[in-house]
């Protein structure tokens, strides 16, 4: 039987500062800090997770804050992700508009698309941010002080990314990946797993006059795509290279574990399995409270700590 995604299982963007980006993906979005790691490629910079209680796979949004490192800003474009978008209930966007004005964050009101409405913003970073309403959403949300349960984040709806042939890239997707084709406007194309839920989605954005892509400061690394474990991961890696695309050796992430590809259009992919979580090494109550540090790095604590920038998530 065919290996098969399960939907999203993060998104990881390079950001700028560490403080500011807690406070508004925590304080200003309603996620939890679920884990407070390293980049396990540089231990210099955090690697920071958000999500539900859990930290679930489909409503993780990570971020390697990199000011100070001299990393230039990014330039969105063409072969990166633009767009992360965030599912909200049916009718909380009124609440939303609220609560970022109090906040003092600036949005606008996305065009509608698929008949769905959302919210645009921008991060502390830059990063383009979508509170989207679209279909209900079981999942459940964090309890955060900041939002109320009825209108809080259930997850991350999608991605955006822009391409210049996107024949190219929604070909990828479904015959390689096994994704589907889920609706269709314009020049914008929605992928998604078989059910068409929230949580799975990829929407393909074909420009020919979008600048290229520069990573850096404020723009996403990359998009990972979560499966049940192991088995489905290695079937994954041989299909890639059997059809001859270059894909990393199994990554270990401690949480989960990884390989990474392009796809045509140039975006960084990543498949992820679903296990074993950040319960790993944290109870449950207390997920994201420490830095923890893979094993193999425990012997550099002092070092790694003293290199980091504190975080305060309560302060103004």
């Amino acid at each position: 039987m065919a290996p098969s995604i399960s939907g999203l299982h993060h998104v990881t963007a390079t950001v700028a500062e560490a403080d500011p980006d807690v406070r508004f993906y925590t304080r200003v979005l309603g996620l939890r800090l679920v884990k407070k790691t390293v980049n396990f490629d540089n231990t210099g910079v955090y690697h920071l997770y958000y999500g539900d209680e859990r930290g679930r796979p489909s409503t993780l949004m990570t971020t390697f804050p990199y000011a100070g490192k001299g990393l230039r800003a990014g330039t969105k474009g063409a072969g990166q992700i633009t767009v992360t978008s965030f599912s909200v209930p049916p009718g909380s966007l009124e609440f939303w508009k609220r609560h970022l004005a109090a906040r003092k964050v600036s949005f606008t009101e996305g065009a509608e698309r698929f008949g769905e409405h959302s919210l645009m913003m921008e991060d502390p970073s830059g990063l383009n941010i979508e509170l989207l309403e679209g279909a209900a959403d079981p999942r459940t949300p964090w309890a955060s002080a900041e939002i109320e349960s009825e209108a809080a984040i259930r997850g991350i709806h999608g991605v955006t990314f822009v391409v210049r042939r996107a024949g190219e890239s929604i070909r990828f997707a479904t015959e390689v990946l096994g994704l589907k084709v889920v609706e269709q406007t314009g020049r914008r194309t929605r992928l998604g797993v078989e059910d068409r839920r929230p949580g799975s989605y990829l929407e393909v954005l074909e420009s020919d006059h979008a600048p290229d892509a520069v990573n850096g400061l404020g723009t996403v690394h990359h998009v990972a795509l979560a499966v049940a474990g192991d088995q489905e991961q290695l079937a994954f890696q041989e299909r890639l290279r059997t059809m001859g695309y270059q894909v990393t050796d199994v990554r270990d992430r401690q949480y989960f574990r990884s390989i990474y590809f392009r796809e045509p259009g140039g975006i960084l992919y990543e498949i992820a399995t679903e296990g074993p979580g950040f319960t790993l090494d944290e109870d449950l109550s207390e997920l994201g409270a420490e830095l923890k540090l893979p094993a193999w790095e425990e012997e550099n604590r002092d070092a790694i700590e003293a290199a980091l920038p504190p975080i305060n998530p309560h302060s103004e």
